[in-house]
């Protein structure tokens, strides 16, 4: 089975994030891999508000180590994938190279599990859980009576954990106290403080309770002062949506920089990299819960691989969608969880007449 064609496709959905201050449509770069045997593979590239540079790399930079290969078989991935990387390393090991290469791991390994007729779990050594509980990942708001709200909200569809974008101490206790004493709540920073002061945040939040604090510092790859945040802090801290293959991880876990691991398996490396990921994380005694805050293949991917799991949440973002690739078949259910798909590769297949549509040109 040989690589015939590929495809990069821009979708943009609309979405509604309720009273979040921070809005951006819902921006997809799907990678579509043709093969001579009429198997298609998707991949999922991160790319956010730079997508049309990302579909470029996949362009210029992918396409031309595929097109033409032999598809390889599962065994196979990881020593291809190390070539790709290999051969791109000059244009960077974080950021649009590897955000492409995640796309085209992925999507080899969509292929891979067809090809064996499998769902994917199933190919990576059989899947322990059919549903995966999801936490409600809210966009930053701002106003504490506001955080309050939408927490409550994600709280009464049935959310049975949380995870605010805030960055001050009336937000977090807001929410503490709409939701209660009982639900894990998670506060993403998104890297905007110096060791100090995220020191004295972490320690003004502990009444909270937060299970941990995501990225607390700037820069992200600083893990010495990461983990002197949660040393001093006295928080769990969680990183690695800005980490990049399982080196880098690596470095960050040897520093006791984190208690939880965040792979993105859409800018990690794709699939290879996240199972790299996830064996040193349990080698070491690190927690492991991914950044999933997307709709593409990449969610799919993530479900496959924390089915494989026994135990941790996927990460939802909170908000409405207008339209959805995989038919509403990823929103969750009234107890918080999502189901993970059983057909074969990723699970499901993307509905083409919602990609035409919020296709942008």
């Amino acid at each position: 089975m040989q690589i015939t064609g590929i495809r990069a496709h821009h979708i943009r959905i609309p979405v509604d994030a309720g009273r979040a201050a921070t809005r951006f449509p819902q921006d997809i770069l799907v990678l579509e891999v043709s093969t001579d045997a009429g198997l298609t593979g998707w991949g999922d590239a991160f790319s956010y508000v730079c997508t049309r540079t990302t579909a470029a790399a996949i362009e210029e930079m992918i396409a031309p180590q595929a097109l033409g290969q032999t598809v390889p078989e599962a065994s196979a991935i990881p020593a291809f994938m190390e070539q790709v990387q290999r051969n791109l390393h000059l244009f960077g090991r974080y950021g649009v190279t590897m955000f492409a290469i995640s796309a085209l791991d992925i999507a080899l390994w969509d292929l891979a599990a067809k090809a064996e007729g499998v769902p994917l779990h199933r190919l990576l050594g059989g899947g322990k859980r059919d549903r995966i509980p999801a936490y409600a990942s809210l966009l930053r708001i701002g106003k504490p009576d506001d955080v309050a709200y939408e927490a409550a909200r994600a709280q009464g569809l049935g959310f049975g954990a949380i995870k605010l974008h805030e960055i001050t101490t009336p937000a977090v206790f807001a929410a503490r106290k709409a939701v209660g004493t009982g639900v894990p709540l998670m506060v993403d920073m998104n890297c905007p403080l110096d060791g100090p002061t995220a020191i004295d945040f972490a320690q003004a939040c502990r009444e909270a309770q937060p299970m941990f604090l995501e990225e607390p510092v700037w820069p992200p790859e600083d893990f010495a002062t990461l983990a002197e945040v949660r040393t001093k802090g006295g928080l769990d801290i969680a990183a690695g949506e800005n980490a990049c293959t399982v080196h880098q991880f690596r470095q960050m876990m040897l520093a006791k920089a984190v208690s939880h691991a965040q792979p993105s398996v859409i800018k990690v490396g794709g699939i290879t990299e996240f199972l790299k990921v996830a064996a040193e994380a349990d080698r070491l005694g690190v927690k492991l819960i991914p950044h999933s805050p997307y709709f593409g293949p990449g969610f799919l991917a993530t479900l496959q691989l924390m089915s494989g799991r026994d135990e941790g949440y996927i990460e939802l973002f909170f908000m409405q969608r207008a339209a959805c690739l995989w038919r509403n078949r990823i929103d969750a259910d009234a107890n918080g969880d999502i189901e993970v798909p059983q057909g074969h590769g990723l699970g499901y297949e993307p509905d083409l007449a919602v990609m035409e549509q919020y296709r942008v040109s």
